[in-house]
C-alpha cells in the first residue's frame, strides 16, 4: 500500500458498501499493475458481490488484460472462472451472459460454448431470448457441424416460426435439400406466413417447385406430383411456369416417358396464348435435348441399326410436334372462348386435305357454339358446313345441312336470313331453280305466330317473314324465272309489310315500266312516296318526275305540274335544285315560257344558300336566252339584293360590264358606285381596278375624281369600323359583333326589267378586245399607285386627261 492509497482506503474502512467509494479508489488505480486492480476489484466485490456495475468492469477489465495473447493461456481460464463466480450472482442479467458467450466463442471451445448459451436462455425470462438467439445462431452457422445449427434452429423456431426462411437458406446453403424442401412446404400451406422478404405466397411456392424439380434425387419426403399440380389448381395465371416444373422434375428424375407425358397433358389444357408458349418452347427444347444427346450416344458408341431407328422416330415425334403447333394454338384460343367463329374457321383451315378431320370439326363447332353468345356470325358455320358437302359433290347432306341450320335460334334475324339465301343460292348454281323458288317462297311465308322484326322476345323463325334480304332474292328470282303476276305479288308483298326501300320501290316501277304497264309503274312511285319521308324519297321523286315526263312528255302538263308541286311540297332545301331544274325544263319544253321563269324565280328563293348563286346565273342565262338581255336587269337586280357579299360583288362586276357594252355606260357607272359600297380597298383591290380601267375608257377628268372620291370615302368608313371593333373587343364586355364587317343599305337602281345575260357574254367579250378609239393612254403601276395615295393618283389621272 502506498501513501497516497490513504485517503482511499480510509474512505473504503469508514463506508464498505458504498459502490462509489469502491470505484472512485479503482478509477484511482487504473493506471497501476494488473494485479493489484484485479485485488481492488476482489476486494470490492467480497464486500459487495450483488454489484452488476462492479461485476461488469470487472469483467470487462479482465478480458481486457488478455486480449491479443494466445488463447492457450491459462488466464483465459482464470477469466472463465470469474464470469462462473458473477452469474452466480448475475444470472438474471443478459450483457453478462452475451459478453461471457462471445468470449468463449473467441476461445473456440465449441462444446463449453453451445452449453453456455442454452445455460442462459434456461436462465433468462423468455422475453430477454431474442438477445441470445442472433449471436447463438451465428455461432451455430459457423460451425462446421451442420447437425448442430439444425438442431439449434429448430429451437429457435418454436420461438419465432416467423423466420422460417432463414432457416431453410442455411439448409440450402447446407445441401440439406430434403428438409428445406419440406419447411418450405410448410410456410407455403400456412396462410397466415407473412414473408420477412417481402415474397408472396405464389413466390414461395415458385421456389418450392423449382427446388424440387431441380433436385429430384435429394428431396425424398415430398409427393412433387401431388405438390405441383395443387399449385395448378391454387394459382390459375401461373399455369406454364407450374407444368415446366413438373415436367423438369421427372426430366432430372429420368423418367422421360412422364415428362413428355406431362408436356402432353399441358399443352391440351392451358387456356392462354402465353402459358402454351412457355410449355411448347420447353417441349421442344426437351425433345431437342433428347434427340442431340442420341446422337451423340450414337456417335460415341458406332452405328447401329437399332439406334438409328430410335433417332429417326425421335426426329419424327419433334416434327410432328413443331407441325401440330398452330393446331395446338387454336385449340388453346379456343378453350379461351369456344364460342370464337373465327377461330373455329381457322381450325377447318388447318386441317384442309383431311376431309374426316373437317366433317367432325364443322360437327364440334357447330353443337358448341352457342349463338347468343359467339363471337362473330354463327351461321357462316353452318353456311361453310354445307359448302364443304356442295364441293365434294354432296348436295343431299348440303341440303340436310342447311335445313339443320334453319332451325337454329340465332341471336339476329339478319343470320337466319343469310343461311336462307345462302340455300337458294346453291340450288341456282346446280340449276335447280324451281327448288330455288320453293326454298325462298318457304323463307319468306307467313309464321302462324307473326312477330315485329326487332321484338328480341321472339325467335328469329318467327320474325324472318320481314327480312328484306330474303325477300329481295326472291323478287330478283322471281324477276328471273317466275311470272309478271308472281312477281308482282312479290313486290306488293314488299310493300305491304312495310319493309320496303327506295331502291326495292325503283326496281318494281322499272320491273312494271319494262312489261309496259306505265300506270302501274307510277302508282308503285306512288305508294312509294306515301312510304318515305325526305331525304330519304328524293331518289323515288327524281325517278318518278322523270320517267313521267319521258312518258307523257307534254300530253299531261296539269298532272306534272301537279306531281311536281307535290314533290316540292316540304322538300328541303337541299335537294330542291334538281327539281326545280327538272320542273322549269318542263315548262321551257312543254309549257309557257313565263312560267318557267315563276319556277326560276321560286328556286333561287328556295335552294341552299350555297347553290343560289350557282341558281341565279342559271337563271339569268334562260331569262337571256328566251326574253332577251334587258329582262335579266331585274334579275341581276335580285341577285345583288338577295346574295351575300362576295357573290353579290361578282354580280355587280358582270351587271356594269354588260351595260358598258351595251352602251349604257351611265348605268354601268350607277352600278360600279353602288358596289363600292361593299368592297373595302385593302381586300377588293380587284374590283377597283376594274372600275379604274371603266373609268379610263369611258369616263373623264370629274369621273375619275369622283370614283377617288368615293374610293376615299369608303376607305375611312372601313378603318373607321375596324378601330371601332378593336376598341369594342378590348372592353370585352359588349355583345358579339355582326356577322358582316359593316352594313349597307341596298336601294333600287334600276326600274327597268330587261337586262342582257350571260348568253351574250361571249359576245361582249369579243366587244371588250376591240380597242376604244377615245382610250386615254395612262401609264398605270400598282406599286406606284399604291405608294402615291389616292390623292398621288388623282392627279396623275388629272395630268393625263390636261
Amino acid at each position: 500500500m502506498e501513501e497516497d492509497d490513504l485517503p482511499y482506503e480510509e474512505e473504503i474502512i469508514r463506508n464498505p458498501y458504498s459502490v462509489k467509494c469502491w470505484m472512485r479508489y479503482i478509477e484511482f488505480k487504473q493506471n497501476g499493475t494488473m494485479s493489484i486492480l484485479n485485488m481492488i476489484y476482489e476486494r470490492a466485490l467480497k464486500e459487495l458481490p450483488g454489484s452488476y456495475k462492479l461485476w461488469y468492469n470487472y469483467l470487462r477489465e479482465r478480458r481486457k488484460q488478455v486480449k491479443g495473447k494466445c488463447i492457450m493461456e491459462p488466464a483465459y481460464e482464470e477469466i472463465n472462472n470469474c464470469h462462473e463466480r458473477a452469474l452466480v450472482f448475475m444470472h438474471k442479467m443478459p450483457r453478462i451472459w452475451l459478453d461471457y458467450c462471445q468470449f468463449l466463442v473467441s476461445q473456440c471451445k465449441i462444446t463449453r460454448s453451445r452449453r453456455t448459451f442454452d445455460r442462459a436462455l434456461r436462465a433468462l425470462p423468455v422475453t430477454q431470448h431474442p438477445r441470445i438467439w442472433p449471436l447463438y445462431l451465428r455461432f451455430a452457422r459457423n460451425l462446421p457441424l451442420p447437425e448442430t445449427a439444425i438442431r439449434v434452429y429448430r429451437r429457435y423456431l418454436k420461438l419465432s416460426p416467423e423466420n422460417a426462411e432463414e432457416y431453410i437458406d442455411y439448409l440450402r446453403s447446407c445441401g440439406k435439400l430434403d428438409e428445406a424442401a419440406v419447411r418450405l412446404a410448410a410456410v407455403v400451406n400456412d396462410e397466415s406466413f407473412v414473408s420477412k422478404e417481402g415474397k408472396s405466397n405464389y413466390q414461395l411456392w415458385h421456389e418450392l417447385c423449382d427446388l424440387i424439380s431441380q433436385n429430384p434425387d435429394k428431396v425424398n419426403s415430398l409427393n412433387v406430383g401431388a405438390i405441383i399440380r395443387g399449385g395448378l389448381t391454387r394459382f390459375t395465371d401461373q399455369l406454364g411456369k407450374l407444368w415446366c416444373s413438373l415436367a423438369d422434375y421427372y426430366i432430372r428424375s429420368g423418367h422421360f416417358e412422364k415428362a413428355r407425358d406431362v408436356y402432353e397433358e399441358a399443352i391440351l389444357t392451358v387456356v392462354t396464348v402465353r402459358d402454351f408458349t412457355q410449355v411448347f418452347d420447353s417441349y421442344a427444347q426437351f425433345e431437342e435435348s433428347m434427340i442431340a444427346a442420341k446422337m451423340e450416344t450414337t456417335s460415341e458408341l458406332g452405328k447401329d441399326e437399332e439406334e438409328d431407328i430410335d433417332l429417326e422416330l425421335r426426329l419424327a415425334r419433334f416434327e410432328q410436334l413443331i407441325a401440330r403447333r398452330p393446331l395446338l394454338l387454336n385449340s388453346v384460343l379456343l378453350r379461351q372462348n369456344p364460342h370464337n367463329v373465327h377461330e373455329w374457321h381457322k381450325r377447318v383451315k388447318l386441317y384442309e386435305g383431311k376431309p374426316r378431320q373437317i366433317i367432325n370439326t364443322y360437327t364440334e363447332a357447330v353443337q358448341t357454339v352457342d349463338p347468343m353468345k359467339a363471337t362473330g356470325k354463327p351461321s357462316s358455320l353452318w353456311v361453310s358446313f354445307a359448302k364443304f358437302y356442295e364441293e365434294n359433290e354432296q348436295l343431299d347432306d348440303a341440303r340436310t345441312i342447311f335445313e339443320k341450320a334453319t332451325k337454329v335460334n340465332y341471336k339476329q334475324v339478319d343470320d337466319l336470313a343469310g343461311v336462307w339465301c345462302e340455300y337458294g343460292e346453291m340450288e341456282l348454281r346446280h340449276e335447280n331453280y324451281e327448288q330455288a323458288l320453293r326454298i325462298l317462297r318457304k323463307a319468306t311465308a307467313i309464321p302462324s305466330k307473326k312477330a315485329e322484326y326487332f321484338d328480341v322476345s321472339e325467335s328469329v323463325q318467327n320474325r324472318v317473314y320481314k327480312s328484306l334480304k330474303v325477300w329481295s332474292m326472291l323478287a330478283d328470282l322471281e324477276e328471273s324465272m317466275g311470272t309478271f303476276q308472281s312477281t308482282k305479288a312479290v313486290y306488293d308483298r314488299i310493300i305491304d309489310l312495310r319493309i320496303a326501300t327506295p331502291q326495292i320501290i325503283i326496281n318494281y316501277a322499272m320491273f312494271l315500266e319494262e312489261h309496259n304497264y306505265f300506270e302501274e309503274s307510277f302508282k308503285a312511285y306512288e305508294r312509294g312516296i306515301a312510304l318515305f319521308r325526305w331525304p330519304n324519297v328524293y331518289d323515288i321523286w327524281n325517278t318518278y318526275l322523270t320517267k313521267f315526263i319521258d312518258r307523257y312528255g307534254g300530253k299531261k302538263l296539269e298532272r306534272a305540274r301537279d306531281l311536281f308541286e307535290q314533290a316540292l311540297d316540304g322538300c328541303p332545301a337541299k335537294f330542291a335544285k334538281t327539281i326545280y331544274l327538272l320542273y322549269a325544263k318542263l315548262e321551257e319544253e312543254f309549257g309557257l315560257a313565263r312560267h318557267a321563269m315563276a319556277v326560276y324565280e321560286r328556286a333561287t328563293q328556295a335552294v341552299d344558300n350555297t347553290e343560289r348563286h350557282h341558281m341565279f346565273n342559271i337563271y339569268i342565262k334562260r331569262a337571256a336566252e328566251i326574253y332577251g338581255v334587258t329582262y335579266t336587269r331585274a334579275i341581276y337586280q335580285k341577285a345583288i339584293e338577295v346574295l351575300p357579299d362576295e357573290h353579290s360583288r361578282d354580280m355587280c362586276l358582270r351587271f356594269a360590264d354588260m351595260e358598258s357594252k351595251l352602251g349604257e355606260i351611265d348605268r354601268g357607272r350607277a352600278i360600279y358606285s353602288y358596289c363600292s359600297q361593299i368592297c373595302d380597298p385593302r381586300m377588293t383591290a380587284t374590283f377597283w381596278q376594274t372600275w379604274k380601267e371603266f373609268e379610263i375608257r369611258h369616263g373623264n377628268e370629274d369621273t375619275i375624281r369622283e370614283m377617288l372620291r368615293i374610293k376615299r370615302s369608303v376607305q375611312a368608313t372601313y378603318n373607321t369600323q375596324v378601330n371601332f371593333m378593336s376598341s369594342q373587343m378590348m372592353k370585352a364586355t359588349t355583345n358579339a359583333t355582326s356577322k358582316n364587317a359593316h352594313t349597307h343599305t341596298r336601294i333600287q337602281t334600276y326600274t327597268h326589267p330587261h337586262l342582257r345575260s350571260d348568253t351574250s357574254r361571249s359576245e361582249l367579250a369579243e366587244l371588250a378586245k376591240q380597242a376604244n378609239p377615245d382610250e386615254i393612254d395612262i401609264e398605270d403601276e400598282d406599286g406606284d399607285d399604291e405608294d402615291q395615295g389616292p390623292e398621288g393618283e388623282r392627279e396623275q389621272c388629272y395630268r393625263t386627261f390636261t
